[in-house]
């Protein structure tokens, strides 16, 4: 199984950023406050002799979501609750000792005094986002769940879905035992929640099918890591993009090389499988260029193009950009490092 590409303190994420023309003013944008829920605690009320009362109380307060988790979302029954087999499903999952001990780990990781944090913080990204995307249709509720480790995130039915247990620590048992990798593990703490939830709202958003060039998919995700600062704009770079401090270092230390490799012999018009996966896939490193250099480095440059459009293009709405042609953008941008 495979983590999507889906806070704790709060002083560590919203480190102030002075002059940054993102940190728009949201005092006037009005937005229903969402609704905070835990199915990561109510779905382990079901281990009762009152199983069909309670299904039928959790069904009612997560409505569709509901469904959508049991059957895609933490695949425990992909026929859902209608399925002749989903008590024995569920119970099967809640019984399950790995799934138990982890649901007690989360407990006291995450009490609800910190969900209720991390609630207001998400308020807060609803109105940013309905500042700069006002005619998308919003979120009603948050939920924090369990996925049994298949989804960090998801965004369907009006529902913002969180899978705490891919936010347990780089330390925590689980990963080692599922034997994920080290590049996974070290962002996969309570500090990346924020910026994955902006990410994956936003890729569900704006997510299309991208023509197989390297230019398409550095400006989108270019656009998108944007966008993810717009919504959290006083989030550091390295939790919004998942590099260490020495990673981004790099990256700004080697910009004008970088650039110039992108550059060369129109590399970034380039629509190879192979080159657009080596320059955009999460891993170690970016073998394409040297072990030193960041994975994913073309979705950094990409994003520094993009600040450069943005810059020199001040007009340009946020909705404006997503629906920007690639070409143009990085045309219109005059990106030079």
């Amino acid at each position: 199984m495979k983590p999507s590409i889906l806070f704790g303190a709060v002083v560590l994420l919203l480190s102030g950023c002075g002059g940054n023309k993102l940190d728009v003013d949201i005092s006037e944008i009005k937005t229903a406050p969402l609704k905070v829920r835990r199915l990561d605690q109510d779905l382990f009320s079901l281990n009762g002799p009152d199983f069909e009362a309670k299904s039928n109380e959790i069904k009612a307060r997560y409505g569709a979501y509901y469904e959508r988790y049991l059957s895609a979302f933490a695949l425990i029954n992909r026929k859902g609750s209608r399925d002749s087999l989903y008590k024995l499903s569920v119970l099967k999952f809640i019984y399950d000792k790995d799934i138990g001990e982890t649901h007690q780990y989360i407990q006291k990781l995450y009490p609800d005094s910190k969900i209720n944090e991390i609630g207001a913080e998400v308020n807060a990204c609803v109105k940013r986002f309905a500042y700069h995307f006002p005619k998308r249709k919003l979120p009603t509720q948050l939920v924090t769940c369990l996925s049994g480790w298949n989804y960090a995130f998801g965004y369907t039915d009006s529902t913002l879905a969180i899978s705490l247990d891919m936010y347990l620590g780089d330390t925590a048992k689980f990963y080692e035992m599922l034997r994920f990798p080290q590049y996974l593990t070290k962002k996969m703490n309570e500090h990346y929640i924020l910026p994955d939830l902006a990410r994956g709202w936003l890729l569900m958003e704006f997510d299309t099918t991208l023509e197989n060039s390297l230019i398409a998919h550095t400006v989108f995700w270019g656009k998108i890591f944007y966008g993810v600062n717009a919504l959290l704009p006083r989030a550091n770079d390295s939790l919004i993009i998942g590099y260490t401090g020495k990673q981004l270092k790099y990256c700004h230390d080697y910009e004008k090389s970088l650039w110039s490799y992108f550059a060369e012999k129109n590399r970034l018009y380039e629509n190879s499988r192979q080159n657009v996966h080596e320059l955009t896939s999460d891993g170690p490193f970016s073998g394409a260029i040297s072990k030193e250099c960041p994975p994913r480095i073309a979705m950094w440059v990409g994003w520094q193009i993009v600040k450069s459009y943005m810059k020199n293009n001040d007009k340009v709405s946020l909705e404006q950009l997503m629906k920007e042609d690639a070409s143009k953008v990085l045309n219109k941008s005059k990106y030079r490092p």
